[in-house]
């Protein structure tokens, strides 16, 4: 992390989104930070150089990779500011030319998933098993993507798919029952949402849990956070400003604060932990150090 007097540049991965506009489009400047935008649209496609590489000094990290990635003992720590956050309900998609499906019909079946780590992943299985009685371990989860993390191995229900399958084709074709396709639910397909209702039940989980579920939230060295705490605390600032400038405005989805996040990172904690996504149960308190933990 180079130093000019004392302005500090970090590398830094943060995608386009309304919410982060004002910060990547330069309209709020600092004395303090510069950053160094990586050249990415999606951010997904960087996160394993993110925790195998140590390749940012800040940056958007999915909140299942950074729990994995805290385990494991990766030098990043939380900030408690949301990147990304949305209803999940309706990523899970089933093909009713195949037949009927419902959510508790899963057991025994087989379920396409980019990567068993993937944070919509866990969310949903989340849903299923504690709404819809769906035992994931049950459940054949078919990955075409290894983990961001090296060091995590997928437990035994999760398979790779066949060289050369395809998410989509497998689902038209029937050698899965339904699959989840986080961000990228296909076009000009007969598939259908597996859970009825999905944006209504959605709105009623992020209610009683504390908000919408999380995605991404910003992680930094832990090594900035001793050495010039005066930046963290700027890039906070700047990052709850560029939140602001920007469009989405509903409560409980861009939430800034230990407190305003707490509730959504203690449920997917004990999701990950009761998944096999994590070995053991953290705390929220520990995801943040002295410094980030301090901001509201």
């Amino acid at each position: 992390m180079p130093e000019t007097q004392h302005t500090a540049t970090l590398q830094t991965l943060l995608a386009a989104y309304p919410n982060t506009g004002a910060l990547r489009q330069g309209e709020l400047r600092s004395s303090l930070v510069n950053f160094a935008f990586a050249d990415v649209k999606i951010a997904n496609k960087a996160f394993k150089a993110l925790v195998r590489e140590q390749k940012f000094d800040l940056g958007e990290l999915a909140i299942v990779t950074f729990l994995q990635a805290k385990v494991y003992g990766k030098p990043y720590v939380l900030m408690p500011a949301v990147v990304v956050a949305r209803g999940q309900h309706h990523t899970i998609l089933y093909n009713p030319e195949r037949g009927h499906l419902n959510p508790g019909d899963l057991n025994g079946r087989n379920v396409g998933v980019r990567a068993y780590t993937q944070t919509t992943g866990a969310w949903v299985r989340g849903f299923l098993q504690e709404d819809y009685g769906v035992d994931f371990r049950r459940v054949r989860w078919i990955t075409f993507e290894d983990p961001h993390v090296a060091e995590y191995t997928d437990p035994p229900w999760v398979r790779p798919a066949p060289e050369g399958k395809q998410l989509v084709q497998m689902l038209l074709d029937g050698e899965i029952d339904a699959a989840i396709f986080g961000s990228e639910n296909p076009e000009g397909t007969p598939f259908k949402p597996l859970i009825p209702d999905a944006a209504e039940v959605a709105a009623r989980w992020a209610e009683k849990h504390g908000g919408v579920p999380i995605n991404h939230m910003m992680m930094i060295k832990e090594s900035i956070t001793r050495a010039r705490p005066d930046v963290v605390r700027e890039v906070y600032s700047m990052l709850k400003k560029s939140a602001a400038a920007g469009p989405l405005k509903s409560p409980g989805v861009l939430r800034f604060g230990v407190e305003a996040v707490r509730k959504s990172l203690e449920t997917i904690i004990q999701y990950s932990e009761r998944q096999s996504l994590i070995p053991r149960r953290l705390s929220v308190d520990e995801l943040f150090n002295d410094v980030t933990r301090a901001f509201d």
